[in-house]
């Protein structure tokens, strides 16, 4: 069934900055538009309506990037009752397969594999991994350990959480390639460089080979399964430092060596998120995707990480779709027990007063029982630009703002008069600018 939600609705601390809008009636009030329907479709369901559906605009004041609009976008919100995470996916896989195959015009992988998140980061380097490219990174320190290649050997024996990774380039042998991959490391990239073996005549060449020696360099290739005429690119030093950049090198080589097949689509669940994350910034505990998700392991999963270290590989229902590399939307199985969501967000720094505070209508409802339920919400802009090949977001919109947030066409944001202003009993505050002094 199909429910229409608020659009003036309560400020939330969901992850993104909201646009507020000032109230008339209620001096020094605001309302802010929904970053996403989220609380509404949870208290559907506790209000005994156990299949949701809704195309929502969602107002969310972030920077514009290729594959996200500034300001405003469709999902395509989806809710139901007692579902596990497999009946979500069930009811969605079959969805985007038909919309695809009927639209896109390109094949479509009819699989979709379930990827946990750590395994997305080993493996691609992202949690956003486009399949259409079949290079798999790898850990491959045992071979650099004590071994000759000095920088490797002292990188792992620095710290143990440190590590080696290897990215396949099959089809890459070559020096000229391996060459233009390092000046990509070092230009684009502003890394130190791109270490590499390449293979010939049986042996691997390079000074990284050269280095470890001849054994250690077969016994690497064979890991890898590389041949004469392939070559292998190689990241190091703590994963979550460098893993993002390992990824970044496993699409330029699958790019540049057209190993990334163009003409599919294909997409992957991933899943088994961590529940939390370190926000470094303030040198504290946050979440990392959904405050509103049931953390894997319940109340006790909670009460028994005592650490740090403990909380932060917590996992939670949360999983995401993407397609191509695109991610789609992000979905859960919501926290639907007061006393597990009055635990995760103490955790998080956001005492009870906060919680009663900022969600007080939610929290009432699930004290009268809720249901176990969860939902995803596939955004419409980022189908149809995978739909239309179009790399940017902007072109598939009809009345697309600017990097800058700026419909020029309209003027908006403009300024206000002053009697607009006096009503709504707000006072600017603006930055000064050059020349105004300090």
């Amino acid at each position: 069934m199909e429910y229409q939600t608020p659009i003036l609705t309560a400020s939330s601390p969901e992850g993104a900055r909201d646009f507020l809008v000032p109230s008339r009636v209620h001096p020094g009030k605001f309302y802010a538009l929904p970053q996403a329907p989220q609380q509404f479709k949870q208290l559907i369901m506790m209000a005994g309506f156990d299949r949701y559906f809704q195309i929502a605009p969602c107002f969310r004041d972030e920077d514009a990037r290729a594959d996200r609009s500034p300001g405003e976008f469709y999902q395509l919100d989806i809710e139901m009752s007692f579902v596990t995470q497999e009946d979500v996916f069930e009811a969605v896989e079959p969805m985007l397969l038909g919309l695809f195959e009927e639209f896109g015009g390109k094949q479509v992988a009819k699989d979709f594999p379930k990827i946990p998140f750590d395994e997305a980061f080993r493996k691609y380097g992202s949690d956003k991994p486009d399949l259409r490219n079949p290079l798999i990174m790898a850990d491959v320190s045992e071979h650099f350990r004590g071994g000759g290649f000095g920088i490797f050997a002292g990188i792992l024996d620095k710290d143990e959480k440190n590590a080696i990774w290897a990215i396949p380039a099959p089809t890459g042998g070559s020096r000229a390639f391996c060459d233009r991959m390092n000046g990509w490391a070092q230009k684009e990239e502003k890394q130190p460089g791109l270490a590499y073996i390449f293979f010939k005549e049986g042996k691997g060449s390079g000074p990284v080979a050269k280095n470890i020696g001849e054994e250690r360099t077969l016994a690497l290739r064979d890991q890898l399964g590389l041949k004469d005429g392939d070559a292998v690119f190689f990241a190091a030093g703590n994963p979550k430092d460098f893993a993002e950049f390992a990824g970044r090198a496993r699409v330029r080589v699958g790019e540049q060596l057209e190993l990334t097949d163009k003409d599919k689509f294909a997409f992957c669940w991933i899943v088994d998120f961590p529940m939390y994350e370190w926000d470094e910034d303030n040198k504290k505990i946050d979440f990392s995707h959904n405050p509103f998700s049931m953390p894997q392991g319940g109340l006790d999963a909670l009460t028994n990480a005592k650490t740090t270290e403990e909380l932060l590989v917590l996992k939670a229902y949360q999983y995401d779709i993407v397609c191509n590399g695109i991610e789609l939307s992000s979905g859960a199985i919501r926290n639907h027990l007061p006393e597990i969501m009055y635990k995760a967000f103490d955790i998080a720094g956001y005492g009870k007063e906060v919680l009663e505070d900022k969600f007080g209508g939610m929290l009432r409802a699930l004290q009268y029982g809720a249901p176990p339920h969860g939902g995803i919400a596939p955004g419409v802009d980022r189908i149809v630009m995978l739909l239309c090949d179009e790399p940017n977001i902007r072109e598939v919109t009809m009345f697309p703002m600017n990097q800058q947030a700026e419909d020029l066409l309209m003027g908006a944001p403009d300024n206000v008069g002053a009697e607009q202003l006096r009503e709504l009993h707000i006072r600017l505050n603006l930055p000064k600018t050059k020349g105004e002094g300090a």
